[in-house]
Protein backbone atom coordinates (compact mmCIF):
# COMPACT_ATOMS: atom_id res chain seq x y z
CA UNK A 1 0.00 0.00 0.00
CA UNK A 2 1.08 3.70 -0.38
CA UNK A 3 0.04 5.87 3.00
CA UNK A 4 -1.45 8.99 2.03
CA UNK A 5 -2.09 11.28 4.46
CA UNK A 6 -5.93 12.94 5.45
CA UNK A 7 -8.26 11.98 2.41
CA UNK A 8 -6.50 12.47 -0.22
CA UNK A 9 -9.22 15.08 -2.10
CA UNK A 10 -6.99 17.68 -1.55
CA UNK A 11 -5.79 19.50 -4.96
CA UNK A 12 -2.62 20.79 -5.78
CA UNK A 13 -0.78 21.56 -9.41
CA UNK A 14 2.58 20.07 -10.20
CA UNK A 15 4.97 21.27 -13.00
CA UNK A 16 7.43 18.70 -15.03
CA UNK A 17 10.63 19.89 -14.51
CA UNK A 18 11.85 20.55 -18.29
CA UNK A 19 8.61 22.70 -18.34
CA UNK A 20 9.57 24.92 -15.59
CA UNK A 21 13.32 25.27 -16.86
CA UNK A 22 11.70 26.18 -20.22
CA UNK A 23 8.66 29.03 -18.35
CA UNK A 24 12.49 30.40 -16.61
CA UNK A 25 14.16 31.02 -19.87
CA UNK A 26 11.44 32.16 -22.21
CA UNK A 27 10.81 34.73 -18.88
CA UNK A 28 14.53 36.04 -18.63
CA UNK A 29 14.65 36.36 -22.69
CA UNK A 30 10.93 38.68 -22.17
CA UNK A 31 10.46 42.24 -22.00
CA UNK A 32 8.91 41.42 -19.02
CA UNK A 33 10.18 42.78 -15.32
CA UNK A 34 7.36 41.89 -12.99
CA UNK A 35 7.23 38.57 -10.87
CA UNK A 36 4.72 36.16 -12.86
CA UNK A 37 3.83 32.51 -11.59
CA UNK A 38 5.22 29.65 -13.56
CA UNK A 39 3.25 26.68 -12.98
CA UNK A 40 0.70 24.22 -14.08
CA UNK A 41 -3.04 24.72 -14.41
CA UNK A 42 -3.65 20.88 -14.23
CA UNK A 43 -5.08 19.94 -10.99
CA UNK A 44 -5.17 16.59 -9.65
CA UNK A 45 -5.93 15.48 -5.60
CA UNK A 46 -3.20 13.43 -4.35
CA UNK A 47 -5.09 10.08 -4.21
CA UNK A 48 -5.14 10.69 -8.54
CA UNK A 49 -1.54 11.70 -8.17
CA UNK A 50 -0.74 8.69 -6.37
CA UNK A 51 -2.77 6.62 -8.93
CA UNK A 52 -0.69 7.42 -11.67
CA UNK A 53 2.51 6.89 -10.09
CA UNK A 54 0.87 3.44 -9.15
CA UNK A 55 -0.33 3.02 -12.72
CA UNK A 56 3.16 4.04 -14.05
CA UNK A 57 5.05 1.27 -11.63
CA UNK A 58 3.13 -1.55 -12.77
CA UNK A 59 2.53 -2.49 -9.78
CA UNK A 60 -0.40 -3.51 -7.71
CA UNK A 61 -0.49 -1.16 -5.19
CA UNK A 62 -3.52 0.24 -2.95
CA UNK A 63 -3.84 3.67 -1.76
CA UNK A 64 -4.31 3.56 1.88
CA UNK A 65 -5.80 7.09 3.15
CA UNK A 66 -4.77 7.55 7.15
CA UNK A 67 -6.45 10.29 9.31
CA UNK A 68 -8.22 10.56 12.84
CA UNK A 69 -7.69 8.59 15.20
CA UNK A 70 -5.90 5.77 13.12
CA UNK A 71 -3.15 8.63 12.01
CA UNK A 72 -2.60 9.75 16.13
CA UNK A 73 -1.98 6.14 17.32
CA UNK A 74 0.47 5.20 14.30
CA UNK A 75 2.27 8.66 14.31
CA UNK A 76 1.19 10.49 18.10
CA UNK A 77 0.15 13.54 16.38
CA UNK A 78 -2.61 14.70 14.48
CA UNK A 79 -3.01 14.61 10.65
CA UNK A 80 -1.51 17.78 9.86
CA UNK A 81 -4.49 19.77 7.75
CA UNK A 82 -3.31 22.05 4.68
CA UNK A 83 -5.18 23.87 2.57
CA UNK A 84 -7.99 21.88 0.89
CA UNK A 85 -6.56 23.23 -3.01
CA UNK A 86 -3.72 25.27 -4.60
CA UNK A 87 -3.26 26.35 -8.06
CA UNK A 88 -1.58 28.49 -10.38
CA UNK A 89 -3.05 30.92 -12.29
CA UNK A 90 -0.61 31.91 -15.57
CA UNK A 91 -2.69 34.18 -17.34
CA UNK A 92 -0.18 36.75 -16.90
CA UNK A 93 2.73 34.72 -17.86
CA UNK A 94 0.75 33.24 -20.84
CA UNK A 95 -0.30 37.50 -21.60
CA UNK A 96 3.29 38.71 -21.30
CA UNK A 97 5.58 36.05 -22.64
CA UNK A 98 2.93 34.16 -24.84
CA UNK A 99 3.70 30.43 -23.60
CA UNK A 100 1.72 27.86 -21.71
CA UNK A 101 2.87 24.46 -20.34
CA UNK A 102 2.71 21.34 -23.33
CA UNK A 103 2.85 18.32 -21.17
CA UNK A 104 0.68 17.09 -18.39
CA UNK A 105 1.09 15.82 -15.26
CA UNK A 106 0.88 12.27 -16.73
CA UNK A 107 3.21 13.09 -19.51
CA UNK A 108 6.08 14.33 -16.62
CA UNK A 109 5.81 11.38 -14.88
CA UNK A 110 6.05 9.04 -17.51
CA UNK A 111 9.29 10.85 -18.73
CA UNK A 112 10.59 10.62 -15.25
CA UNK A 113 9.58 6.74 -14.37
CA UNK A 114 11.07 5.76 -17.97
CA UNK A 115 14.32 8.13 -16.65
CA UNK A 116 14.40 6.20 -13.44
CA UNK A 117 14.17 3.04 -15.35
CA UNK A 118 16.70 3.89 -17.77
CA UNK A 119 19.11 3.92 -14.87
CA UNK A 120 17.98 0.88 -13.16
CA UNK A 121 18.99 -1.20 -15.86
CA UNK A 122 21.86 0.73 -16.38
CA UNK A 123 23.65 -0.68 -13.11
Amino acid sequence: TIEVWGDGLQTRSFLYIDECIEATRRLMESDCVEPLNIGSEEMVTINQLAQIAITLSNKHIKIHNIQGDEFFKKYGFSCPVGVRGRNSDNSRYQKEVGWVVGDTLQRGMTKTFEWINAQVSAE
